[in-house]
């Protein structure tokens, strides 16, 4: 976790709607050593870092309620097609459902453009060296929205490893594993599956290109996750869309019946 890899540290930039700005910090991070004492310190750092992140995310998550807000974790690898994904989700809620973005990435607004460009109000952060987001970047950038009854999407940044790890304060999160991944990501990765509630298996049109079994790479997720949700899509045709977007007004529901 960020006790090893020092992805914690360094300054996050938040880029608002309409202002790229940019800037090169320098980021420290740790090598993990032989010591005992080293390890136990990295471990302590861990408790604390994971212990404040979740303090914060129950903020997060009391905020999102008396806002009347769903906040959907949308967490992947690299190139699994979350952003595609998204573009094609927002081009078929806006106008008529209120909707916003968070969008993680270590550098860059090139996502977030393509998230406007749908009429989606976006708020850019960049992590520099970190590999995930954390409850304090969502709670500021959360606050630059002014955003309330609606649909709130965190595209995490790419990574499928520290992302388990770290509650946003988000009501669901959303693992995105494409085809082209094969099928045993499930199992490489257990942490993120079993703590998603829904499975999007991306790019389901390249399946007659490729070598790969879909139901073993479902059933994977059902072993580690026996309660997970799945659902085949494909931004490219729109397969699967429609489903996916009537779990989204499934879980809005839920949160209006709680709220």
């Amino acid at each position: 976790m960020c006790g090893v890899c020092g992805c914690g540290e360094g300054e996050t930039r938040l880029e608002p709607v309409g202002q790229p700005h940019r800037h090169n910090h320098g980021v420290h991070s740790h090598a993990l050593r032989d010591d005992p004492a080293e390890r136990a310190h990295l471990v302590s750092v861990e408790q604390d870092i994971l212990s404040k992140n979740d303090a914060l995310a129950a903020h997060n998550r009391e905020h999102f309620n008396s806002h009347r807000v769903l906040a959907l974790n949308l967490v992947s690898s690299p190139g699994a097609g979350k952003t595609t994904l998204l573009v094609e989700t927002l081009a078929r809620l806006v106008p008529d459902t209120t909707v916003a973005v968070i969008e993680g990435d270590q550098e860059t607004s090139a996502d977030a453009d393509r998230i406007r460009a749908t009429g989606a109000p976006a708020i850019q952060v960049n992590t520099g060296k970190g590999c995930h987001l954390d409850a304090a970047m969502i709670d500021q950038a959360f606050g630059q929205l002014h955003f309330h009854d609606g649909i709130l999407f965190i595209e995490n940044v790419g990574n499928l490893v520290c992302p388990a790890g770290f509650d946003l304060g988000e009501d669901h999160k959303v693992v995105i594993a494409s085809v082209t991944e094969g099928e045993d990501k499930p199992l490489k990765y257990p942490n993120m599956f079993a703590a998603a509630g829904l499975m999007l298996v991306s790019k389901v049109d390249l399946l007659p290109h490729l070598d790969v079994d879909v139901d073993l790479l479902i059933a994977n997720a059902r072993r580690v996750n026996p309660g997970i949700a799945v659902i085949q899509v494909s931004a490219k045709t729109g397969e699967g869309l429609e489903r996916w977007l009537r779990w989204v007004g499934g879980a809005v529901d839920m949160v209006g019946a709680t709220a």
